[in-house]
């Protein structure tokens, strides 16, 4: 059966955080029960030491319900589909139905729900960690720089596998029918993978995975706290000082990785030669062989879908985990 294989599936997930208590109960009606609930539950270690996990991966898995159609789109474009992102769309849906725009839904929730998890919650930590060393101080730049580069590349390793699966799951319908994998779900296809590739086979492309989740958590981490720093000390605060800083995340971010998660895509897709031999020997041998037969800014190739499908990502993540921050505060939590 499909670990949220079908785009309704992917909606409980909002319906069912639609349904959790509301945060705006009043003093009056609570109840010295709950206030002692919540005081025992903000001072759970436990509690405080896995909430940025928490928090982080939910807000990832919300985000990608909401952006998969796009993830789709820029996949397809990266592999070689022509007629802009509308064009594409507009093919894919007449080709394999409207549906089709969120193959590989299943996997896109496990990545976010092991890279997310990882990468937010590591973030926060190690974030937390260096303004105790800084005396509770906002950290220079450079510093947000390194905690973003240290939580994406760590984030990357846990989430490989899943990030695999979802690229040649959303790539398959790019193949010729013979070479077509056909994968049932996210766990049909993890399964294919090991039994054919071993369990190493997983991590087929880690090394340019890695690379770019730590450029684009160093431009989308670092830059949406220092952004969210210079919007208050200008005076705007609450909600605007949080979108604002999302969506300076959200370009410097796509700026940053695009890049790399082209190098990723390639090696991921590819497959054996008809003598055997792989297209490439590694992410430099791509970049290389990329470089001189199609130029630099075959790198960049997509950039608006990439911008429109990383940005809003961004945005919603950074904006669903400052609302989870928000609401277990209130609740005291």
């Amino acid at each position: 059966m499909s670990f949220y294989s079908h785009p309704r599936d992917s909606l409980l997930l909002l319906v069912c955080l639609s349904t959790l208590p509301s945060s705006s109960t009043s003093p009056v009606e609570a109840t010295p029960a709950s206030y002692q609930s919540a005081a025992t539950m903000a001072d759970n270690k436990v509690w405080q030491a896995v909430k940025p996990y928490l928090n982080g991966g939910a807000s990832g898995m919300m985000a990608t319900c909401i952006i998969q159609p796009i993830d789709m789109v820029k996949v397809r474009l990266q592999l070689g589909a022509t007629g802009g992102p509308l064009g594409v769309a507009k093919d894919i849906i007449a080709k394999d139905g409207f549906g089709s725009l969120y193959k590989g839904l299943s996997a896109g929730l496990l990545r976010q729900a092991t890279y997310t998890t990882a990468r937010l919650g590591i973030f926060q930590q190690i974030t937390d960690m260096a303004k105790k060393a800084n005396d509770g101080k906002n950290l220079p730049l450079w510093q947000k720089a390194a905690c973003g580069l240290t939580a994406g590349g760590l984030g990357a390793l846990v989430g490989n596998p899943a990030d695999l699966t979802l690229i040649r799951m959303q790539a398959d319908n790019t193949l010729p029918a013979e070479q077509r994998r056909n994968y049932k779900n996210v766990v049909d296809a993890m399964t294919r993978i090991v039994k054919e590739d071993g369990v190493g086979g997983l991590f087929r492309g880690g090394g340019p995975t890695v690379v770019r989740a730590m450029s684009l958590n160093m431009g989308m981490l670092a830059s949406n706290d220092q952004a969210k720093e210079m919007l208050q000390a200008a005076g705007f605060q609450g909600q605007t000082a949080v979108l604002g800083g999302a969506m300076i995340a959200g370009f410097f971010a796509s700026a940053c990785s695009l890049p790399f998660d082209f190098v990723k895509t390639r090696m991921q897709k590819m497959t054996p030669n008809p003598d055997g031999t792989m297209p490439y020997k590694g992410p430099i041998d791509c970049a290389m062989q990329t470089l001189k037969k199609e130029g630099p800014l075959t790198f960049y190739t997509g950039f608006p879908t990439y911008l429109i499908r990383i940005g809003p990502h961004v945005v919603f993540t950074l904006m669903f985990l400052d609302a989870l921050n928000v609401y277990q505060k209130q609740a005291g939590l």
